[in-house]
């Protein structure tokens, strides 16, 4: 087995098995590679993808050794910080397969980890960019639909409300607009009900404040 390093604004070393000898059994290699991921001191971002690599180099199984590779790195990742159960490194990379593939032949023509840590790395930096953009989005709209059904809640009193009626209230005039920035969202956070919860769209149906 050789060492291989990556250096950049950091220098690893990351265990390389593309030596192995071709009779050496699978579980000798995986279990020495586990032992390497368990004994190294690299930073877990540098050891997951390396044993992603790692475990593509092997190749252990006729189909599936990626999305096995990967749910790998997932497992690694979210035992060093469980935010990582909740990125979606794995949908980003299958968005990438060109990349991720030539990212893979890369390393293995050059006998050097690095060019797949690289790709993996910058997959997982798009990939909680996305995360972070995407929790912005639902907190602002989140927002917004509270302060909207906050309106709505403010001006009711404690009495039945056709649907017309909830709109003057509001001086809205849009019937599909109220539903769907005041009514529906009311109704999912359960402080306003109907009166014919079994008939939704009844022409009868009117809504109240829930107790």
């Amino acid at each position: 087995m050789r060492a291989n390093w990556l250096c950049g604004r950091f220098c690893v070393q990351a265990s390389s098995f593309e030596n192995y000898i071709a009779e050496k059994p699978f579980t000798d290699r995986f279990v020495q590679q586990s032992q390497w991921l368990a004994e190294g001191n690299e930073h877990p971002l540098i050891q997951s993808s390396v044993f992603h690599y790692e475990f593509e180099f092997i190749h252990p199984f006729a189909d599936g050794n990626g999305r096995m590779g990967r749910l790998w790195q997932t497992l690694i990742l979210s035992q060093w910080n469980p935010i990582f159960l909740n990125i979606p490194v794995e949908s980003l990379i299958y968005q990438n397969q060109k990349a991720y593939y030539d990212a893979l032949q890369a390393s293995t023509d050059r006998s050097d980890s690095a060019p797949f840590i690289e790709f993996i790395l910058q997959m997982i930096l798009d990939a909680i960019l996305s995360s972070d953009a995407s929790d912005q989005d639902t907190a602002q709209a989140s927002v917004q639909v509270s302060d909207q059904v906050k309106r709505l809640i403010q001006n009711m009193e404690q009495k039945e409300y056709s649907l017309t009626e909830l709109m003057a209230l509001l001086d809205l005039s849009h019937r599909a607009t109220f539903q769907k920035n005041y009514l529906t969202p009311a109704l999912q956070a359960g402080v306003i009900e109907r009166t014919l919860p079994d008939k939704p769209k009844s022409p009868k149906q009117k809504y109240k404040l829930k107790n």
